[in-house]
């Protein structure tokens, strides 16, 4: 038996990227998935991966997360882990940012993040069991030029993770996070090549990462006992580019 059988999840951001790649190894890990994006492409991502359901819902709405995860549950029976990984990425330098995009981003990569987070939080309390596992980012902990939105956004993520986790331990749900450096996913592809070739540059490994190999770090974190000691902590896969 895979190491979730009969554990079950819902994985935002489940559309493409990151997030396909963490629900489609849950499911082969024999969880039983929904995925979640307010892109309609996620339909055909849960009848590749077999999921066994989705949810489309546009998620910085308090009232659509909250209807998104009832119906969640209504498919599951009940939520085991979040896994939230969806996101949106600009490139703007602070003297020229305007609020628009400073709010756009702090709503979808951040706000969001908490509705999802408080909105499986009741039953996972009720069952003094869950897991959740927030999608950060390095650019969370070390910053970067021209990404001052999205960073502070992540390092909002790190910082909501690590208090979840201190509220919510002692009751049996288990709070982390992972900061992948950059990967070959559709939200970095529209970052300048500039920044690119500067920041594959920087990294020891010399080249940027692959959604599967970020994956597998949910699956850790999803799965008892691989998981069972990990509280409020932030995961790097992220081929060097920092070292905490």
């Amino acid at each position: 038996m895979g190491v979730l059988n009969g554990r079950t999840a819902v994985v935002t951001g489940a559309a493409s990227g990151i997030g396909a790649a963490i629900a489609r190894h849950l499911v082969d890990a024999e969880a039983r998935v929904v995925v979640m994006d307010r892109d309609p492409a996620v339909t055909e991502v849960a009848a590749r991966i077999r999921a066994d359901g989705h949810v489309i819902a546009e998620l910085t709405d308090e009232r659509a997360v909250d209807e998104g995860i009832e119906r969640a549950e209504a498919q599951l029976g009940r939520i085991d882990t979040l896994v939230t990984s969806h996101g949106i990425l600009t490139e703007a330098a602070v003297a020229d940012m305007s609020l628009d995009t400073w709010n756009r981003t702090l709503a979808v990569d951040l706000t969001s993040v908490f509705l999802l987070c408080r909105a499986v939080l009741p039953g996972m309390l009720a069952r003094h069991d869950g897991r959740i596992i927030n999608v950060a980012s390095q650019l969370g902990i070390k910053g970067g030029v021209g990404l001052a939105h999205y960073a502070a956004a992540k390092a909002g993520v790190i910082a909501l993770t690590k208090s979840l986790a201190l509220e919510v331990a002692a009751d049996g749900v288990l709070v982390n996070a992972i900061a992948p450096g950059p990967i070959e996913t559709p939200l970095v592809a529209g970052i300048s090549q500039d920044w690119k070739t500067a920041k594959r540059a920087e990294l020891p490994l010399g080249r940027f990462g692959t959604v599967d190999e970020v994956a597998p770090t949910a699956t850790l974190l999803a799965s008892s006992p691989g998981g069972d000691l990990y509280v409020g902590q932030t995961l790097g896969p992220n081929s060097g580019d920092v070292m905490p």
